[in-house]
């Protein structure tokens, strides 16, 4: 029975710093993950494909505000089910092109994902979406359009909106069966839609919900094996900004654990990928890997065909 993995990828790894974000760009940047995607099919694994959409869903909102005066402009939850459809395709045109037909297919799922509308994070946006402006743009977007604008390391500053945790993955049924027929599933875009239950059934409510959790959420419902979270450094560090600073090659969900409140992983970077590793782990997962994209297959696979230098960091229960 092959292994499924669910593997977490970054927007910002289809709309790359620096980037304009124009089509072709994305389209250049999808076909390198999917390149990992199918090395990682190619060894084995079922794969379900997670994205963020923060640069794509920012954007597409700062279009459907300049257009409002000629077009209504539409709510937060509805735009991120529009980059569903744009990144599923972008991914799924990739997968398929990568694949060159050895594929048995490739299927994007329009997503819903329950979150509580009393979680507090309605209360604190903290999820940066769209690109960088200056401060005093920044100012000018706060005071205009009402959005919260938070410093975002040296690059300047971004709208930041709600971001709760997901509760439950709506499609798990659709995606499940989809893992049994070995597709490559897109599920979970931008994280998911969000939706609460209403008086008519669920609704949307404006918030981003941060993928990387919404892929362990999926992953711990699908029952894989692996999870996958995909950033741009090939290994998760300690002390990284001193002297002393440290790659770790393998910790236990314990160790893990540790680190986070000890503060090593900030919320704004590696702390989010490291506290949902930690929730598969303690969930019934096996193993989890905080890597770039080319090293996921030799970091999942690893033993004594590899050298710790092309592995990332993998996270594994207490004791093994």
């Amino acid at each position: 029975m092959p292994r499924t993995a669910v593997v977490a990828l970054g927007g910002n790894a289809i709309t790359r710093g620096g980037q304009a974000g124009t089509y072709a760009e994305q389209a250049e940047n999808a076909h390198a993950m999917a390149r990992a995607v199918c090395a990682l099919r190619d060894a084995g694994w079922n794969v379900v494909l997670v994205h963020g959409n923060g640069p794509q869903v920012g954007n597409l909102a700062i279009q459907q505000d300049e257009a409002a005066s000629i077009v209504p402009a539409l709510p937060l939850f509805c735009v991120n089910s529009m980059t569903q459809g744009q990144l599923g395709s972008l991914l799924g045109l990739a997968l398929l092109a990568e694949g060159r037909g050895r594929l048995p297919g490739v299927v994007s799922v329009v997503t819903h994902v329950m979150v509580d509308p009393a979680d507090p994070a309605f209360e604190r946006p903290t999820k940066p979406v769209g690109p960088y402006f200056s401060e005093a743009q920044a100012r000018v977007l706060a005071q205009e359009r009402g959005w919260e604008m938070i410093p975002d390391g040296a690059r300047g500053h971004r709208r930041v909106v709600p971001s709760p945790k997901p509760v439950g993955i709506v499609e798990v049924d659709a995606v499940r069966a989809l893992i049994e027929q070995h597709m490559i599933v897109v599920a979970g875009g931008g994280g998911g839609i969000p939706v609460i239950a209403g008086d008519h059934g669920l609704e949307g409510i404006d918030a981003v919900i941060d993928k990387d959790f919404t892929a362990q959420r999926l992953a711990a419902s699908v029952n894989a094996d692996a999870l996958v979270l995909v950033t741009d450094t090939p290994k998760v560090y300690v002390d990284f900004d001193t002297p002393d600073r440290r790659a770790i090659d393998q910790m236990s969900v314990d160790e893990a654990a540790k680190h986070l409140e000890d503060g090593q992983f900030p919320a704004g970077s590696m702390g989010p990928k490291v506290r949902a590793a930690v929730r598969f782990i303690r969930e019934g997962g096996r193993t989890a890997v905080i890597t770039t994209a080319d090293r996921a297959g030799p970091s999942l696979d690893a033993g004594d065909a590899y050298g710790a230098e092309l592995v990332g960091t993998r996270i594994v229960g207490n004791g093994r």
